[in-house]
């Protein structure tokens, strides 16, 4: 069995998940997912992804991960154990992600194992995008002014353009990791879309929607998507993808928001610059993307 260590907000969950279930698919094990840390979690919508998604989500029951690691299922031993001069007491498996970009040894885990860290990269489960896009197919269709947004993107060349603030503004451990994508860059990745669309209309998406009129004036149609919010919020996620092209900020939110879109002729621009404290960020962007 493999046992994916899932927290955070909703696109966290959705990178460990995938990379779990890639690893479970390889492996032809069964995926369990260590949810223990979501009691009294405060941050987010909590473990969202059954909520939200069709997939099938079996919970680690504590007795499993127990078995499976011992002394190191202890939270603080946990995070003690990912700091790279404990390894030699990891064991074989508990599995730590080593450094954020693509860990290429992930192949050669094999057996029981317990995965723990983001894993946020497409190549730890692209052998395996159409079963994880099917997992990943929203349970519920979107109704009343979302399914009204919806046709209208359908007629137009919807472009999703996501501000994220919040809590990189506000929290300053996220702050110091953070980075907040200046107006320079939204502009330019405007004007590049401008160049390579034909009459598009832009989606903005926020969680500081005031912020975003005052301080980004936008010289094209738009549409300020700003009602969905607590328990519904997820459901802007669900309306990007149904753009035809994507503005991205550094949040999983929004790279989610545009790999659920499977067009291939999609245009989908990130920011050149994701973290401030330095992480390598070279395998978080697929290919294809732009960034600027």
């Amino acid at each position: 069995m493999v046992v994916s260590y899932i927290i955070g907000g909703i696109g966290n969950q959705m990178f460990q998940y995938a990379a779990g279930r890639a690893l479970a698919l390889t492996n032809d094990q069964s995926l369990l997912l260590d949810l223990s840390d979501f009691t009294g979690y405060r941050l987010h919508h909590g473990f969202e992804l059954s909520r939200v998604f069709s997939l099938v989500a079996t919970k680690a029951e504590p007795s499993t991960t127990h078995e499976l690691l011992g002394w190191r299922e202890n939270y603080l031993a946990r995070k003690i154990l990912r700091r790279r001069q404990f390894s030699w007491l990891r064991g074989e498996k508990f599995v730590v992600e080593p450094h954020f970009n693509y860990w290429p040894d992930i192949v050669n885990v094999n057996g029981d194992c317990y995965l723990y860290g983001y894993w946020q990269s497409e190549r730890y489960f692209k052998a395996f995008e159409a079963i994880i896009r099917q997992d990943f197919i929203f349970r519920e269709p979107l109704q009343e002014q979302n399914a009204e947004l919806a046709l209208d993107m359908a007629t137009k060349q919807a472009v999703s353009l996501h501000i994220r603030r919040g809590d990189y503004v506000s929290d300053s451990k996220n702050h110091n990791i953070m980075s907040v994508c200046d107006l320079e860059y939204y502009r330019l990745a405007i004007n590049y879309i401008a160049t390579q669309v034909e009459q598009p209309v832009f989606y903005l998406f926020s969680d500081d929607m005031a912020w975003v009129k005052q301080s980004l004036p936008m010289e094209f149609p738009c549409v300020y998507v700003e009602h969905n919010s607590g328990a519904e919020s997820y459901k802007d996620m669900q309306l990007m993808s149904l753009c035809r092209h994507h503005i991205i900020a550094n949040s999983s939110f929004s790279w989610w928001g545009a790999w659920l879109n499977a067009k291939p002729e999609k245009i989908v621009i990130a920011p050149k610059h994701w973290f401030r404290n330095g992480n390598d960020d070279a395998d978080l962007i697929p290919d294809e993307w732009i960034r600027l």
